[in-house]
């Protein structure tokens, strides 16, 4: 959905965080983009962020740290071709715009000054897809500490075998303004929540941990009773089934990826390659390949920054353009990369909503929101039953790619050892090694419960981390290699 007065709403915000307490307005951020502009440059903006965060731990009972932050900067950009000259400042203040523009526009100093008027400014469309709430303010310290301790309490409560809970509350309230070039001037009001809980189980003298958690850009009245009795469960039943693990059996066989969080491996093994930059540049595996099979027949994957309320969704992207719903490979065709504006104009094409950044001292670039594939039309347990000898994984730990061979090493955290279609026990030291476009290729059935993650996704790319969502249904990749101890 898209609601001019909604947008408005978000833009009064931002003026009234970002603007006014330093006396300044709109028309002196368009003086400042004409004075970038007096030298010739191919893009320029301002980006205007306001960060207030804070965070929650409690390990053996007792509240061990809590931390609360706030920080406030404006970053200004300018692009001439491929080039990019960028200043920050934590001072907002008419001067410190006026320096950073100086700084910035001597990319362009070979140019000839000219006098620049900077179109009319224009409130850039905006969806609506989660609250404009600060969401640190929807419960107060003591209710915070008493989430935590139940969180604690239960998790001990629900097996003997537990001998320690570590759980952490995070909220942040995020404020952003961009103002373009072009006249564009964009707000968004960006609220995210995360609860985490580990467990440690210990059976004859073996321990083994589980993790669970999730959230999303909401307030903290997301993490009810049922919602965090869902996070103990998972975490205390992932730290039993490792207590019972056996080394995993290495060598080249079928691995069944289960839905959800272990959608991280597309991510990594193929959301990475299909970014503007990297495809630009031809570095990518995916470069050059619009129009061509790079997966099995029914693979379909999307990177969609629209869906509500999701931990990798925005309202508008980083630089002031609204999120999308982006069909990147359709049944196996790869149909489109994702684009901040300056790769979608070097490479003749249009702003995919993908522009991000880390924060106000950093430069955007493409990256992922909320990247998965679509469900198919296999029952899950027909899948896991087709396995005559393989690995059965249903939740990964970290995972690294190398973008331009595609090449991908990933840690299985909670995985099963499958004999005729049966499960025999589970495993542990995992790790799946492979091609990310060969394994597209050699995807051979997709089930039918495509399900995101629960919220818990930070994406690194170029020293910067930004939340992101995941998510994929049950599916069989034929002939992987898989690494283990046995």
């Amino acid at each position: 959905m898209i609601s001019r007065d909604i947008t408005i709403e978000r833009l009064a915000t931002a003026r009234a965080l970002l603007l006014e307490p330093f006396g300044l307005d709109e028309s002196q951020l368009a003086k400042t983009l004409a004075l970038i502009a007096e030298q010739k440059v191919d893009d320029a903006d301002l980006y205007f962020q306001y960060t207030r965060s804070e965070g929650w731990s409690l390990e053996e009972g007792i509240v061990k740290t809590g931390s609360f932050s706030i920080d406030q900067g404006v970053g200004v950009r300018a692009v001439v071709g491929e080039k990019t000259a960028f200043a920050y400042s934590d001072d907002i203040s008419s001067a410190s715009l006026t320096d950073a523009a100086m700084t910035v526009r001597s990319i362009a100093s070979a140019a000839q000054g000219r006098r620049v008027k900077v179109p009319r400014s224009k409130l850039a469309r905006s969806r609506s897809l989660y609250p404009d709430l600060d969401p640190i303010s929807t419960l107060d310290s003591t209710a915070k500490v008493a989430l935590l301790e139940k969180t604690e309490q239960w998790a001990r409560a629900k097996d003997p075998r537990v001998v320690q809970v570590m759980a952490s509350l995070a909220g942040e309230y995020d404020v952003v303004m961009v103002a373009r070039l072009d006249g564009t001037i964009a707000a968004d009001v960006r609220p995210l929540v995360r609860l985490s809980v580990t467990v440690i189980a210990e059976q004859n003298g073996r321990r083994e941990v589980g993790s669970a958690g999730g959230g999303g850009r909401l307030g903290m009245g997301y993490f009810d009773d049922a919602q965090i009795r869902t996070y103990v469960d998972e975490a205390v039943s992932a730290a039993l089934t490792n207590l019972e693990a056996r080394p995993a059996p290495a060598g080249q066989m079928t691995v069944v990826l289960g839905p959800g969080w272990p959608g991280v491996l597309l991510h990594e093994a193929v959301g990475h390659g299909l970014e503007g930059d990297f495809n630009r540049k031809g570095s990518s595996a995916f470069s050059g390949r619009i129009g061509q099979r790079v997966a099995a027949k029914g693979v379909t994957v999307l990177d969609d920054g629209t869906i509500p309320d999701r931990r990798g969704s925005l309202n508008v992207d980083d630089e002031g353009h609204p999120t999308q719903r982006n069909v990147l490979i359709e049944d196996g065709i790869l149909k489109a990369y994702i684009h901040d504006s300056l790769n979608a104009r070097l490479m003749n094409s249009k702003p995919t909503g993908n522009g991000r950044r880390e924060s106000y001292a950093h430069i955007p670039m493409p990256r992922m929101t909320n990247t998965y594939m679509l469900g198919g039309d296999k029952d899950p347990g027909e899948i896991v039953a087709s396995i005559k000898k393989g690995l059965y994984a249903t939740n990964f730990g970290g995972g690294q790619v190398d973008i331009t061979s595609g090449k991908f090493v990933f840690s299985a955290s909670e995985a099963y050892w499958v004999e005729n279609g049966k499960i025999q026990y589970p495993v542990k030291g995992a790790t799946i090694v492979g091609s990310g476009p060969e394994s597209l290729k050699k995807i051979s059935l997709i089930g039918n419960d495509m399900r995101l993650d629960s919220g818990v996704g930070t994406c690194g790319k170029e020293g910067q981390s930004v939340p992101v969502g995941v998510g994929q249904p049950t599916m069989r990749i034929d002939g992987l290699t898989v690494g283990g101890t046995a």
